[in-house]
């Protein structure tokens, strides 16, 4: 139904002395006074979608580092999931864990000068769950009372987002929820907007407004400009409560990644964003000029392969792509030895992992696939970022090999996503930083509002992400996700269970696909004979 080749990776990553921010992207105070304006070069390899958070095709990585530090979420969620505050500076459940009450911190404003109250909170979740409203990613809002399965509000005002005073925003849930499980799940998808900003403004023509294009927040940044795809400049938030950023301004840049390296040395960069990794081999030039250079030790960075359901609506072909893939060869071009290939998006390190591993390769059971589910030879359309092209050719390869026929087109993230989304593509490379929780990345590529692999039913998965979501006891969680066998009924008798020989490959391919089981293997039980020779063609 989507991805069929994952990696998880950590990487060797630069250190540099000169970074302001915290390893969180918490702004930190440096307490340091100098005459010349502070400017920080900042990299990125690849563009924001939007500056309205609300807005972003893509959800990536690369647009929320920038809606971090314009605009302002509840808390900061730490690399190691431990939580912090933010625009709240407590929080405690309520009504028997039903709701969550945040004590939000009375020092926060927005950049214009005016507070954020608990009422910009509120406005922002009614605005968001309108239907009326154009907005992307509103499956997030899902899981408050008050909304249907998609986030859209049942009535005016109904979401269940309450000022029960100027500093305190409650929340109130379909199913009990934690405030740890809801902050660690949903707290980067949601920030507060400058709905003062807003008022008599039509909810369908919200999205387009030229606030977005100098989009006032309550970040620790403000907006200066920008070149639209290229370079961003923000300057510090002077007035930010939790402590002035380290600089005057920052320029954030668009910069292919095999440029980091040369840039930071010659001195054109101060700090890159993402993949700010280098390969074993450039390690020992980096120390050499100045650079700490440090093996990470904990995976950071998912790798998936896209599928477009709609393109390749036949199990059997998706499958057939899947064992076509050399992945460790992927993996180790993808993460210089230090990735590993595996068969779901829940990291390894997580409790919520399984010990299942993705299918190695197996060209001739591609072909055969490919020939029994009556291929015609079309050439599938692939995109991908400049970065990631290397890649793309290795698989354009693999699947030759299997008679697959693929063509690259290289273009920004924004593209791919909304290409993918729109059914331009037929498939896609991306990546993505992780969550802690066994749905962050499921739960959001699998609903209605952002089918992005084109799933035909998402009926089975509605069931199986909500059974997860309602759960609230851990162990209970991780055993939603199953180990399966696949009975077949090999001998094609009336008195067995099972699906016969022929139906094998479509539900195996089907069960790989599916996020909460794992495919473990085959049961099976011949006829009863008279002898061994009786039995031996079944075990042929």
């Amino acid at each position: 139904m989507r991805k069929r080749f994952v990696v998880w990776a950590a990487a060797f990553t630069l250190l540099l002395a000169g970074c302001a921010a915290g390893s969180d992207g918490a702004p930190q105070d440096t307490g340091t006074v100098t005459a010349d304006p502070v400017v920080v070069r900042y990299g990125i390899s690849n563009a924001w979608d939007a500056l309205m958070p609300y807005n972003s095709v893509s959800g990536s990585n690369y647009a929320r580092i920038i809606y971090d530090k314009i605009y302002d979420r509840l808390a900061y969620v730490h690399a190691d999931g431990t939580l912090s505050p933010r625009a709240a500076r407590s929080w405690k459940s309520v009504d028997d864990g039903y709701g969550i009450e945040f004590a939000l911190d009375e020092r926060f404003s927005f950049h214009d000068g005016t507070p954020v109250t608990a009422q910009n909170w509120v406005e922002t979740f009614r605005l968001m769950t309108d239907p009326d409203c154009p907005m992307l990613g509103r499956d997030n809002f899902s899981v408050l009372a008050g909304t249907d399965e998609n986030g859209y509000a049942l009535s005016e005002h109904s979401v269940a987002a309450e000022a029960v005073d100027a500093y305190t925003l409650k929340l109130t849930f379909k199913n009990p929820t934690s405030p740890e499980d809801f902050l660690l799940d949903k707290n980067r998808e949601f920030y507060v907007l400058p709905t003062h900003l807003l008022e008599g403004v039509a909810s369908a023509d919200l999205m387009d407004l030229d606030l977005w294009k100098a989009p006032v927040g309550s970040g620790p940044c403000k907006f200066v400009s920008e070149l639209a795809g290229n370079q961003l400049i923000l300057e510090a938030n002077k007035a930010y409560p939790l402590g002035t950023p380290g600089f005057d301004r920052l320029v954030i840049t668009v910069m292919d990644k095999s440029n980091l390296l040369t840039a930071l040395i010659s001195g054109d960069l101060d700090y890159y964003a993402f993949g700010g990794s280098v390969s074993a081999d450039d390690a020992q030039v980096a120390e050499q000029n100045g650079l700490t250079v440090l093996r990470g030790t904990v995976p950071n960075t998912f790798f998936e392969l896209m599928l477009n359901g709609a393109s390749l609506p036949d199990a059997r072909i998706r499958r057939a792509v899947e064992l076509a893939l050399d992945k460790e060869l992927l993996c180790q071009h993808s993460t210089n030895g230090l990735g590993t290939v595996t068969d779901s998006s829940i990291p390894p390190t997580s409790p919520y992992a399984g010990e299942g591993s993705a299918a190695g390769r197996d060209v001739e059971a591609a072909k055969a696939l490919l020939e029994e589910a009556g291929y015609d030879g079309r050439t599938y359309r692939l995109a991908c970022t400049s970065n990631r092209a290397g890649l793309a050719a290795l698989m354009q390869q693999n699947l030759a090999d299997a008679g697959i026929s693929i063509s690259i087109e290289t273009v920004d993230s924004a593209t791919m996503f909304a290409g993918m989304s729109d059914g331009t593509y037929d498939m896609g490379i991306a990546s993505h930083t992780p969550g802690p929780l066994p749905l962050w990345f499921v739960g959001t590529r699998l609903t209605e509002n952002n089918n992005i692999f084109h799933v035909s039913d998402l009926s089975e998965y509605d069931v199986y992400i909500q059974r997860i979501q309602m759960e609230t006891d851990p162990d209970a969680k991780q055993d939603l996700v199953q180990d399966i066998l696949l009975e077949v009924n090999i001998g094609g008798e009336a008195s067995k269970s099972g699906i016969s020989p022929e139906e094998l490959s479509a539900l195996a391919a089907q069960a790989v696909g599916s996020p909460h089981v794992r495919l473990r293997g085959l049961m099976a039980i011949p006829p009863v004979a008279a002898g061994p020779d009786g039995n031996r063609p079944f075990f042929a």
